[in-house]
């Protein structure tokens, strides 16, 4: 059957239609944009379209493209714009696409691959350290006025480092870690031998990642396979001296059983960067001294801000129709 492509033989886009907050926080990609597009709506106002569907479609209403963050592109949403062409991703993360729905009404995806790994490998790395060191106890401590004369962590140099999830961003966060010194362990379902082999990494299954690591880092996308991967029991599968970090997906761990864990000494600490619900709203997780947060801002540096979103302007004129089950949905 062929499949349809809402762009062929159509004159070239003129409406587009940018509902991500995200993308006019840099007021350099919003010139950029206008140049090209003088007729773009930008969302300039703070307001948030990726809480629900209608709020997205209500944006996106008689545009040809659109820049998106984490606004659901579905079926539901497909057949309330007919005048849509093109979707093109500020970022790389795509669990909120719909790839058979995209193909089923012929819209076609702009999408670069990687644009954002050094911000989110960055801010992994801060994260490990921040919380081998103690630095949230103790600057609420000084905040306090307690002033403690000392408060004994641990560094990062030496230590034993699992890495779930070996892509574009895993990979990075691999090569921040060389001048430390530590033991690497990869795991991923995808073959990655010529890439341990460049960076001493060792291959290891799940099991073995979790029974082995002082410090594990998530960097897994979100599909049927990883949702609550990191539930009570691979969380009791760990090391009580495992400090885990999530900068990939907050669906992909459970965060009732997170919560156990930290206060019930299954493991000793975490850094997130993702939640289940964004914004995060369990404040009892989110309160716990062996807890170090963040708003979901891997990719929020203004280097990364500005790739993400020249790549994405490119986007809406180098793109192609999606196939589900092959890259970069063979996940979901």
């Amino acid at each position: 059957m062929e499949i349809p492509d809402r762009s062929a033989g159509r004159p070239p886009i003129t409406r587009v239609a940018v509902p991500a907050i995200a993308f006019a926080q840099h007021p350099g990609l919003v010139e950029r944009l206008l140049a090209l597009y003088p007729d773009a709506k930008v969302n300039t106002e703070g307001g948030i379209y990726y809480r629900g569907e209608d709020e997205t479609i209500d944006y996106l209403a008689g545009c040809e493209a659109a820049i998106i963050s984490f606004e659901k592109i579905t079926d539901r949403v497909l057949r309330a714009l007919p005048d849509l062409r093109v979707v093109s991703k500020l970022g790389v993360g795509l669990d909120q696409i719909d790839p058979i729905a995209m193909r089923r009404h012929g819209v076609r995806l702009g999408w670069t691959p990687g644009v954002n790994k050094r911000a989110v490998a960055e801010l992994a790395l801060c994260l490990a350290m921040a919380v081998l060191r103690q630095v949230l106890p103790c600057n609420l401590s000084m905040r306090a006025g307690d002033r403690p004369l000392t408060r004994l962590g641990r560094q990062l140099s030496g230590r034993v480092v699992g890495v779930h999830g070996v892509g574009e961003i895993g990979q990075e966060f691999i090569r921040l870690l060389q001048s430390f010194g530590c033991r690497v362990l990869g795991c991923d379902i995808k073959d990655r031998s010529a890439f341990y082999a460049q960076y001493g990494v060792e291959a290891v299954s799940a099991e073995e990642l979790a029974a082995r690591s002082e410090v594990l880092s998530i960097h897994l996308n979100l599909n049927p396979t990883t949702r609550n991967l990191y539930d009570i029991g691979m969380l009791r599968s760990l090391r009580p001296d495992c400090v885990l970090i999530n900068t990939g997906r907050g669906e992909v761990v459970n965060e009732h059983a997170l919560y156990r864990a930290l206060t019930e000494g299954w493991i000793a600490a975490a850094g997130l960067d993702v939640f289940e619900t964004e914004p995060a709203t369990d404040d009892a997780l989110l309160n716990l001294p062996n807890l170090v947060a963040t708003p979901h801002i891997g990719a929020g540096s203004i280097e990364a801000r500005w790739e993400m979103g020249i790549t994405a302007i490119e986007g809406l004129t180098d793109n192609f129709i999606p196939v589900p089950g092959k890259p970069p949905f063979e996940f979901f």
